[in-house]
This record gives C-alpha cells, structure tokens and sequence, in this order.
C-alpha cells in the first residue's frame, strides 16, 4: 500500500500561510535536494485548488532536477470548483475527499506527497490517511498569517526523524499513534 506523505513549511511560530513570502531565504540547494528526495520517491502529488493554482503558476517555468520532478510527476487536484486542470499530468478528483483518497492510497505504485497543510491536510489527518508528516520548521517568526492547525480534534504523534539544514531548517516527521 502507497503512503501519504505531507511535507509542510511552517515558521517558528506556527505560520504555513503564504511561504513564498518568507520561506524563499531558506532554500537553498541542500534544502532542493532534500525536497527532491521525497519527490523521487513518490509518483503522485495530491493538491487542493489552490495550492495547484499556485504550483500551477509558479512552476511551468522552473527547470533544473526539482523543477523538472514537479512538473513530469502526476498531481491528483481534489477540488469541486476547478473546472480545468491543464498543467501537465494533473487531473481532477471530485466527490468524497477522504474515500478517493483512500483509493489512492490502495492502489499500486509508490507514494503519495501533499504540499501544504490547508483543507486537504487536515481532511487526509481527521480521517487517518496521513502516514508521515513533514514539518520543515523555519527559523523565522512571521508575526501573522494562517496557522499550521485549526481547533479540532486530537492527534497523537511519534516522531520517527529529524534533520537540520545549513540554514536553520528542522524538518522533523512524525507518524501519526494511536491515542
């Protein structure tokens, strides 16, 4: 079975809203590689409207081995607005977030990234579908801005790894335990 892996930025103080903002001095090459890491070893991102919207926009552009990996892999939008989904390899996934979601998670290939942790994060976290995730804290206090979590139910999590960057990255990755 694929997993589901998120991979997130967020500041110090909890910030996610945004990061092309305040996140860009912070990535340098190791942190490319690290990102392409994950990328190589996933075949599918899984994105909400509007992260496609910006990854859409922001991406058709770059080049290089990381810009290159986002555009060829296939993106899963789940989305219920979206009427076309024209980047390359992207398609639509209407209905039920959670039960499309769990079929991809069944069938085979390897696994799955979602950047960012906006309504499809926490649908995927509420209903237990999230295998890893990835929170590349940065060394920056934002002061404002949307939060990583919003009031909701409780999640236990185990931290499995971490790993300090040159420029002050944590990313620590925790898969979610039971209560």
């Amino acid at each position: 079975m694929r997993k589901i892996i998120e991979s997130t930025l967020v500041s110090v103080d909890g910030v996610i809203g945004d990061p092309h903002l305040w996140a860009t001095d912070y990535f340098d090459s190791e942190a490319e590689k690290h990102a392409l890491e994950l990328l190589l070893e996933s075949d599918a991102m899984l994105m909400g409207r509007r992260t496609y919207e910006f990854f859409a926009t922001a991406f058709p552009h770059r080049t290089g081995a990381y810009g290159d990996r986002v555009n060829a892999i296939r993106k899963y939008v789940f989305s219920s607005t979206l009427r076309n989904a024209d980047w390359s390899n992207s398609s639509i996934v209407k209905g039920d977030v959670a039960a499309e979601a769990a079929k991809l998670k069944q069938q085979d290939g390897m696994d799955l990234v979602i950047y960012g942790h906006g309504l499809l994060g926490e649908t995927l976290l509420k209903h237990h579908l999230l295998d890893e995730l990835n929170l590349w804290i940065h060394p920056v206090v934002v002061g404002r801005g949307k939060l990583l979590f919003r009031e909701g139910g409780k999640t236990n999590l185990k931290l499995v790894r971490q790993k300090s960057l040159g420029t002050g990255i944590v990313v620590v990755t925790y898969q979610a335990s039971e209560p």
